[in-house]
């Protein structure tokens, strides 16, 4: 089982920023691809951004409405992921939430979900 405890949401004005921190627990043989995705009122909940994990290169890739203000990265043992928000709009606002895919096992690989944490920004 894995858990991921989200960290950093908040109130801030447009304009601001704010860093989102996950950080991933429990038995697992590696964690795999991490990721951010982002649920606003009324909204389906959609991907912001990924990066990928294992042996491979820290490959990134984000949606279009984040492109150039939200950069995502991952800690030296790749157990953590962070998003870094800059140039904060109040469309922004919504639940984030932290996902990934996890090896419990070598080829035996599962999703995981956090918690949610919510990001407020004012206009």
């Amino acid at each position: 089982q894995v858990q991921l405890v989200e960290s950093g949401g908040g109130l801030v004005q447009a304009g601001g920023s704010l860093r989102l921190s996950c950080a991933a627990s429990g038995r697992f043989f590696s964690i795999r691809t991490m990721a951010w995705y982002r649920q606003a009122p009324g909204k389906e909940r959609e991907l912001v951004a990924t990066i990928s994990g294992g042996d491979s290169a820290n490959y990134t890739n984000y949606a279009d409405s984040v492109k150039g203000r939200f950069t995502i990265s991952r800690d030296i043992v790749k157990t953590a992921v962070y998003l870094q928000m800059n140039s904060l709009k109040p469309e922004d606002t919504a639940v984030y939430y932290c996902y990934t895919i996890a090896a419990i096992a070598p080829s035996v690989n599962y999703q995981y979900w956090g918690q949610g944490t919510q990001v407020t920004v004012s206009s």
